[in-house]
């Protein structure tokens, strides 16, 4: 039994004691020779792996070429800011772009320009219709047709299609006539005369006719003209040599007179009664006065100035025009029409108007009464 456990029992080595005594004699009974896992091969591959890769973080951040391109490519040049100063050809690719404009200061006008417009001609007058009785004339329609189209501003002539003095007070009247310009590409003039003489008006991009809803374009407009009387000259302006501080200066409203005419009936009669002040009287009139009753063929004439305005279309709605049977209107909102004309012709409105953002086109209110109305087509 003691023999057995001697047999068996063999002295323990650990790994540290056998790499410090080497390798064990083959001859020794019992020892085992470890395998030898680390070849030449393998060192040399791993000192080189090693190797390469220390030469490409250096040669990484140090900057320095790749020994394996012959020839580098050179770095790109930052970019360079040209200033303007008028030496380059201004192409974009040799400095900055100038505008030929800018570049060539020399360039004259162009000889080739469009040809002025030809004076507008009113036709569709009745030899029957007086002149008074004429709402729009030439000087006025040279102010509308600038506002109008380019394609209808060159038109020279426009043709009169409803005149409430030839063809009756009737909405419906207006209506027929201008249907027969359906499917046109044709503008319409309105002109409307109220009972102070008045004149205003729209410019229509479709033909007025009876319709469910609003229609129109934004190229219709308002208009309006006003007629201005100058004022007479203030005293301050006449030119009185005399030192006489006994004299008294008025100023008058001035008439619309010519010099064949007298200023008023009553006027010619109070001036032919007066006599010349007689010794130790003063004299109530001026100098130019008196001069004016001694001479009245050398009265200038009062020149009347015309003043025409426009409303065109503002933007904030698209409230053109709205033709019923009983009305036209155009313009509108917050329940207010820019202009409103009844069936008979006869009575109208006209306020301010979110569409055109117009004035009251009339000078009696927002009602009026209306003596006249005439529609003119152009482009047909």
């Amino acid at each position: 039994m003691a023999y057995h456990a001697s047999s068996n029992e063999r002295p323990l080595r650990s790994r540290h004691s056998s790499e410090l005594d080497g390798p064990s004699s083959p001859s020794s009974p019992g020892s085992v020779t470890p395998p030898d896992t680390a070849s030449p091969s393998s060192s040399t591959f791993l000192t080189s792996s090693v190797s390469s890769l220390l030469g490409g973080l250096i040669r990484r951040f140090s900057g320095e070429p790749s020994l394996s391109t012959p020839n580098p490519a050179p770095p790109l040049p930052h970019a360079r800011t040209f200033q303007p100063d008028g030496h380059g050809n201004g192409n974009g690719r040799d400095g900055v772009y100038t505008p030929p404009h800018l570049l060539h200061t020399h360039r004259t006008a162009s000889p080739m320009r469009p040809p002025p417009l030809e004076p507008l001609q009113l036709v569709g007058f009745s030899d029957e219709t007086g002149q008074d009785a004429r709402l729009l004339t030439p000087p006025i329609a040279e102010e509308i047709r600038i506002m109008v189209p380019a394609r209808l501003g060159i038109v020279d002539e426009w043709r009169l299609v409803y005149s409430l003095e030839q063809d009756g007070a009737s909405l419906a009247t207006l209506y027929e006539k201008c249907a027969r310009y359906q499917g046109l590409r044709v503008g319409f003039v309105l002109c409307v005369k109220d009972c102070e003489e008045g004149l205003f008006g729209a410019y229509l991009s479709d033909h007025p006719h009876p319709a469910p809803k609003y229609f129109g374009t934004g190229e219709c407009f308002l208009w309006r003209v006003s007629i201005h009387t100058p004022l007479p000259p203030p005293p301050s302006s006449i030119d009185d040599t005399t030192t006489n501080s006994n004299l008294r200066t008025t100023t008058i409203s001035a008439a619309t007179t010519t010099h064949n005419n007298p200023v008023s009936s009553s006027s010619s009669s109070s001036l032919s009664k007066q006599q010349p002040p007689g010794p130790g009287t003063r004299s109530s009139s001026t100098p130019q006065q008196q001069q004016q009753q001694q001479h009245p063929e050398n009265q200038p004439e009062s020149k009347q100035s015309m003043r025409f305005k426009a409303f065109p279309y503002s933007g904030i709605n698209e409230y053109y025009m709205l033709c019923e049977p009983h009305f036209l209107s155009l313009g509108a909102g917050d329940g207010r029409y820019g202009l409103w004309l009844d069936d008979s012709l006869e009575r109208g409105v006209s306020s301010t108007s979110q569409t055109f953002g117009n004035e009251p086109l009339s000078d009696e209110g927002e009602k009026f009464g209306v003596l006249g109305v005439e529609v003119w087509v152009i482009g047909a």
